[in-house]
């Protein structure tokens, strides 16, 4: 289910909840960037979480007002490219929210600019 490709290089099962459902909400603009940040770091992007139902969200420790329960957000790494360098790059794209992870970088298209660490 869902291996419908929406982009490119982009799958609608990558961004479906990590819950062993199908469930799926992706907002159109969360795709453009990464499509873009796809083609400006000409490597693959994987997404480790993309929309997130309330339970799942709540099981894997999201913030309740997280941006993934509204499609908006995604958690990605490029392999072999620095988070760092990763952020810097979605900075250039103009997502709203970016977060540096241990293991991945956390980017979403909120209308607030909001940089973390986690």
């Amino acid at each position: 289910m869902n291996n419908i490709q929406i982009s490119k290089n982009f799958k609608l099962k990558e961004f479906q909840c990590g819950d062993g459902g199908y469930q799926v909400r992706l907002d159109s603009q969360v795709l453009k960037k990464l499509q873009e940040l796809r083609e400006q770091t000409g490597r693959p992007v994987l997404i480790n979480s993309g929309y997130r139902t309330p339970s799942y969200n709540q099981q894997v420790g999201g913030s309740p007002r997280s941006q993934h329960l509204l499609g908006k957000a995604a958690d990605i790494m490029v392999p072999g490219m620095e988070l760092e360098s990763l952020a810097r790059v979605a900075e250039g794209i103009g997502f709203g929210g970016i977060g540096i992870y241990r293991t991945f970088i956390h980017v979403d298209v909120r209308s607030e600019k909001v940089r973390w660490k986690g």
